[in-house]
C-alpha cells in the first residue's frame, strides 16, 4: 500500500485510468466484433456504417494511448481494405 500523500493520490488516478482505458479497450473490441460479423456476413451496408463508427472509435483510442498509435492504424486499414473489396464483390456479383 501507498505510505506517501503523494502515492496516494498516485494509486487513485491509477484506478481511475485503469477502468477508463478498460472500458475504451471494450467498446473497441465490441465495435470490431460486430463489424466482423457484418463482413463474414456479406451485409454491405451494416460493414460500411459500423466501419465509420469504428475507425471514429480506433483513432480516438490510439490518439489518447488507450491503443498504440501504429496498432489503431493498422486494423483500421485492414478492415478499411476488407470493407472495399466487400463492395467489389457485390457489384461483380
Amino acid at each position: 500500500m501507498a505510505t506517501h500523500k503523494s502515492a496516494e493520490k498516485r494509486a487513485r488516478q491509477s484506478v481511475k485510468r485503469n477502468a477508463r482505458n478498460t472500458a475504451a479497450v471494450g467498446a473497441v473490441r465490441t465495435l470490431e466484433r460486430k463489424l466482423r460479423t457484418a463482413l463474414a456476413g456479406n451485409d454491405k451496408s451494416a460493414a460500411t456504417t459500423l466501419m465509420k463508427d469504428y475507425m471514429s472509435l480506433m483513432a480516438k483510442a490510439g490518439g489518447k494511448g488507450v491503443v498504440h498509435a501504429k496498432t489503431a492504424s493498422r486494423k483500421i486499414g485492414r478492415l478499411a481494405t476488407r470493407v472495399s473489396k466487400l463492395g467489389q464483390q457485390a457489384a461483380t456479383k
